[in-house]
């Protein structure tokens, strides 16, 4: 059987996935920011390794004072962190916790500044959500797909 030769990769200019769940009431620190990251799409629904809400968690804590921490310096407080909560040491290496920072770049919720990272100029995270996805992704993205639908309707 011949291989099937790829004509070209449909490559997204950009992407998001927004879940909705119950009201946030009653939840511990990590479980409002594994929502978010559910919310989001930085979580799956039953992913189990879930490094990256320590990640963010670290970082929203390094924002109340101000300040941004190395990969390596981020590496060392998760683990922390995940030891203090009794969690399994799963996604901890540091080539891990790097692609969940570049995840969370990408998210546009973190930027990277002279090699530390940083919630995007220590803003509220609100305020980055409308800023970033509500008035610049989305209408992008909404564009894009009327723009097919429209293409659609005339066939």
């Amino acid at each position: 059987m011949a291989k099937q030769k790829t004509i070209s990769k449909d490559i997204p200019l950009a992407e998001i996935t927004l879940r909705r769940y119950e009201k946030p009431a009653n939840l511990s620190e990590r479980e409002l920011v594994r929502k978010l990251c559910l919310s989001i799409g930085l979580l799956q629904p039953g992913d189990s390794r879930d490094v990256v809400v320590d990640v963010l968690n670290v970082l929203i804590k390094a924002k109340k004072e101000q300040k941004s921490w190395t990969s390596d310096e981020i590496c060392s407080l998760v683990i922390e962190e995940r030891k203090k909560l009794k969690l399994p040491m799963l996604g901890i290496a540091s080539s891990n916790i790097r692609r969940q920072l570049k995840r969370l770049k990408d998210s546009l919720l973190v930027e990277k500044r002279l090699n530390a990272y940083r919630i995007t100029e220590h803003d509220n995270l609100n305020q980055i959500f409308e800023d970033k996805i509500e008035k610049m992704l989305l209408p992008s993205i909404n564009s894009r797909i009327k723009e097919y639908l429209k293409r659609i309707d005339e066939l």
